[in-house]
């Protein structure tokens, strides 16, 4: 379900823009051309997207790609030149002052690139500023507030002033006062792009572990692709005010839109990108632990296979049979039999087989892979079978191919 959908939004700066630049974007004349003609910029081309309940939806793209001007028009903070917003169905377009001052102070907590803190003011008056503006009572303000400092590690901090700390606890000031306010959705531009590598890892870490527990709609701003595929969950690309392609992480990765984005991509570590899903395939090297020495052995013969994976009647994982377990067992008198009185396979199961959710990275399956000649195995939270990666699979994804 939808939390934000924009349709053809455009945002023209310039004089006249509806009447000068408006005719022309929609003849399909280019950027460049229409600044040329009229002295209008275009930083927003007919975008069109949606934000899911509890996603992060990442915007991603070069200075002056119109991802800032983007999450600006979400609240008004930009006026649209064109287009549609609707937010939990509520078209922000036709909101009056007071009701847009509401979705801002309500429904909407801003993070920006440059922190947006108050100097004069300390940790816990910083982060409670929006519950001020609403007119909440200083000890509930203050008590809401002291959450948001402990949700974003700065208990202790409280009465500190915000000049006194460093970038990553200035900015998780300003997280905190977004937090403060328990908005369902969460606009940040550019947040941790000012802070130096290891602290803007450190926050990127922190914004997922607070993304497990509170669940929000969020539209982070990046520039960095790295980042973007991080921490989004879908993301936009972004060219000269058009969303060029919007998709997974692995969408993104294994199907550029176009030579852009495939620029983009080309130099990405896809083994913290790509998943067990994203190259696992279904097997047909799979028996039942009903199944006896005989109907394995045949199976084994067909596919030309020295192992075959080994599930129950709900195909839940159990582990795998060798092929000279199986000729063993095979030729033996039986001493165990089941009640139908024929034999299986129950007692040369090894469970020594690697198994994984299908969300995990490549990058973690790796040392796995090359110690072992045996497949991983891909099973969901139920340990149901899903498919099993190959040790190929994953080189092959890792390489681009």
């Amino acid at each position: 379900m939808a939390t934000i959908e924009v349709k053809d939004l455009s945002k023209i700066f310039g004089p006249q823009p509806r009447r000068r630049a408006m005719p022309l974007l929609e003849k399909g004349t280019s950027k460049a051309e229409i600044l040329k003609q009229t002295g209008c910029t275009v930083a927003i081309n007919k975008a069109s997207f949606e934000v899911r309940e509890k996603e992060i939806f990442v915007v991603m793209g070069l200075s002056g790609s119109g991802k800032s001007t983007v999450i600006r028009c979400l609240n008004r903070l930009i006026e649209p030149t064109e287009g549609q917003i609707n937010i939990d169905g509520r078209d922000v377009m036709k909101m009056s002052t007071d009701q847009l001052r509401a979705l801002r102070r309500n429904k909407t907590g801003m993070v920006f690139q440059n922190f947006g803190l108050l100097p004069h003011r300390t940790v816990l008056s910083n982060t409670g500023f929006g519950l001020e503006i609403q007119g909440l009572e200083e000890n509930k303000r203050n008590e809401k507030a002291w959450h948001a400092i402990d949700l974003v590690g700065l208990e202790g901090y409280e009465n500190s002033m915000v000049q006194e700390l460093s970038g990553g606890m200035q900015q998780r000031v300003g997280l905190a006062r977004a937090l403060a306010t328990d908005p369902e959705i969460m606009l940040m531009d550019e947040a941790f792009s000012a802070l130096d590598p290891l602290i803007r890892t450190q926050m990127q870490d922190e914004l997922l572990a607070l993304q497990a527990k509170m669940h929000k709609s969020i539209v982070f701003i990046t520039h960095d692709l790295d980042e973007a595929l991080k921490l989004g969950d879908r993301i936009a690309i972004m060219k000269d005010g058009v969303i060029v392609q919007t998709g997974t992480p692995e969408e993104i990765l294994t199907n550029p839109a176009d030579d852009y984005v495939r620029s983009f991509v080309e130099n990405v570590d896809r083994s913290k990108v790509l998943t067990a899903g994203t190259v696992m395939h279904k097997t047909s090297a799979v028996v039942y632990q009903s199944a006896g020495p005989h109907q394995c052995a045949r199976k084994m013969h067909q596919m030309d296979l020295s192992t075959l994976i080994v599930v129950n009647s709900d195909r839940q994982l159990l582990g795998y049979v060798k092929i000279d377990d199986v000729a063993q067992l095979s030729e033996k008198v039986p001493e165990e039999e089941d009640d139908q009185g024929t034999r299986n396979i129950k007692s040369i199961i090894h469970e020594d087989i690697y198994s994984t959710p299908s969300d995990t990275a490549l990058s973690e399956l790796l040392s796995n892979s090359a110690g072992s000649n045996l497949p991983i195995a891909v099973v969901d939270e139920n340990k149901t079978l899903q498919g099993i990666v190959t040790r190929a699979a994953i080189l092959a994804a890792i390489a681009g191919d």
